[in-house]
């Protein structure tokens, strides 16, 4: 899958607002605020659950990592996850 179709299916999803669950969050780190180079991927199956963490990491910017964006869709997709929330911005890393 190209990078432009993993990024406009996940921003669909995120788009859609909270749906119920399973919810998928994603929250992106970086030095700097123009260049993410880490990603959490939080998984909550049901209300109250404790949330399962998936990290990926790039020398880029994972948000145009093909392969880590690829990868997020198919989380999402095998999840069956209702809700995909994206923390805003870029969290600096200290």
């Amino acid at each position: 899958m190209n990078l432009d179709k993993s990024t406009k299916r996940i921003a669909k999803k995120v788009k859609a607002g909270f749906q119920g669950y399973p919810q998928i969050t994603l929250a992106y780190f970086g030095e700097s605020e123009n260049c993410a180079s880490q990603v959490v991927v939080s998984f909550v199956l049901e209300a109250g659950a404790d949330a399962q963490e998936e990290k990926f990491s790039s020398a880029g910017d994972v948000r145009k990592d093909e392969t880590i964006q690829t990868t997020i869709v198919k989380i999402i997709e095998r999840a069956e996850a209702k809700t995909v929330l994206e923390v805003a911005g870029v969290s600096l890393i200290k």
